[in-house]
């Protein structure tokens, strides 16, 4: 158990590690989404008006919805480095060393959830201009939404970088895989308004219950959450996801690949 603590740990350091020694990509993974949420949201500001929100600005719906994007998005492309890892040499020298297969994954998923917490939790530093006043049961509540959800997505992106050869490949697929999951989760637009055949696949979208248990902890307490069956609805699914594509990873490392067969003579 130590071994595998001590082995995830040190590949979780060396992925963020890797991240600060970049610091132009630190601040262009803040201030995309920073700049994403004032336009968008001066945008759509003034038609704004579902009923049972008012007094809710855009920019404060909409602000959850930007802090899911930055978590889902930079725990997953942060996983693009398993690609870089294998055209380098090093994973190849990690799987051949007397290590859990196990250890690899968490240290690689928990390296990319680190990375897109720094990036989230700076952007938190907006919520009291738009009266959100997270108290210390809210923290740790928003804080456990973050870990889940980070965990969850950087657990996927590792099971499809695992077999794909290049980074370009990765791009494409995840942009085309992730841009709908996270605008059919509810960041855009509230769920009541849609058709409900919209809403059935929001409801199914693992993406809209880690929104929920993102946004709902700037507007309640811990003791309020906890009896809440939306939000613990909610919070299971996010855990079931994030076991769900754990144990995938886990089995997809543990899975060798088939060589190309040579016909004999």
């Amino acid at each position: 158990m130590s071994s595998l603590v001590r082995v995830s740990l040190a590949l979780a350091k060396r992925e963020f590690t890797r991240f600060i020694r970049q610091p132009q990509r630190v601040v262009g993974t803040v201030a995309q989404p920073l700049l994403f949420w004032l336009f968008l949201g001066a945008g759509f500001a003034g038609s704004f008006r579902p009923a049972g929100m008012e007094g809710v600005t855009y920019l404060e719906y909409f602000y959850p919805g930007v802090m899911l994007m930055m978590m889902l998005f930079a725990s997953i492309f942060s996983s693009i480095t398993i690609i870089e890892d294998r055209d380098a040499g090093f994973l190849q020298g990690v799987l051949v060393a007397p290590v859990s297969r196990l250890a690899i994954v968490l240290g690689k998923v928990l390296g990319c959830t680190s990375i897109a917490m720094v990036q989230t939790l700076i952007f938190t530093v907006a919520a009291p201009f738009l009266g959100l006043n997270l108290g210390l049961g809210g923290l740790v509540m928003l804080l456990l939404g973050f870990v889940l959800t980070g965990i969850g997505f950087a657990a996927l992106g590792f099971l499809l970088a695992w077999g794909m050869k290049s980074t370009s490949a990765f791009h494409a697929v995840m942009m085309v895989f992730l841009m709908p999951l996270w605008m059919l989760s509810g960041a855009l637009f509230p769920l009541g308004n849609v058709p409900a055949a919209m809403k059935m696949v929001m409801l199914a979208n693992p993406v809209s219950h880690a929104l929920v248990i993102i946004r709902m902890p700037f507007y309640y307490g811990p003791a309020t959450l906890l009896a809440d069956p939306h939000y613990l609805t909610s919070l299971a699914v996010t855990v079931a996801w994030a076991v769900l594509c754990l144990g995938l990873s886990m089995a997809r490392v543990n899975k060798r690949d088939q060589g190309v067969a040579v016909p004999a003579g």
